[in-house]
């Protein structure tokens, strides 16, 4: 369990610094236009403002101490049902957005949909399972 709950918790928190990364740069991209077309599937100037970007960044960080805390790999200050009910509140966050985000792509034809159909979608619901193992498994 213990090293499920550190490779979930590594990679939610490799998808927060990408986040904080994201409110400086369009990287991996050339460029901002290219970023919000294949990640957000906006126009540039309708990409999520850095304060928006930042909490996302924050609650995956907040995601990946509750998954390590329910592991009892870490200690979280509080009672000691919040890293229960955290962790499977973030199974449940994760299988929602990894549900919607294939049920929605597979209307559409564009980049990100793609995108979302063979990475974020499964990405998503991969955090999902591990986080809810971790959760009811601990």
């Amino acid at each position: 369990m213990a090293v499920l709950a550190l490779f979930t918790a590594g990679v939610l928190v490799l998808v927060g610094a990408l986040h904080v990364l994201w409110i400086f740069s369009p990287w991996p991209l050339r460029s901002r236009e290219e970023f919000a077309r294949r990640v957000v599937d906006v126009p540039p100037e309708k990409l999520p403002s850095p304060g928006l970007t930042l909490a996302v960044a924050l609650a995956l960080g907040l995601a990946a101490s509750l998954v390590v805390g329910r592991a009892g790999l870490v200690g979280l200050p509080g009672p000691s049902w919040v890293p229960f009910v955290g962790t499977a509140g973030v199974a449940a966050v994760l299988l929602l957005r990894g549900a919607s985000g294939l049920v929605v792509s597979s209307r559409k034809s564009t980049e990100f949909a793609r995108l979302d159909r063979r990475v974020y979608s499964p990405l998503c619901l991969a955090l999902a399972t591990s986080c809810a193992v971790v959760a009811f498994g601990a």
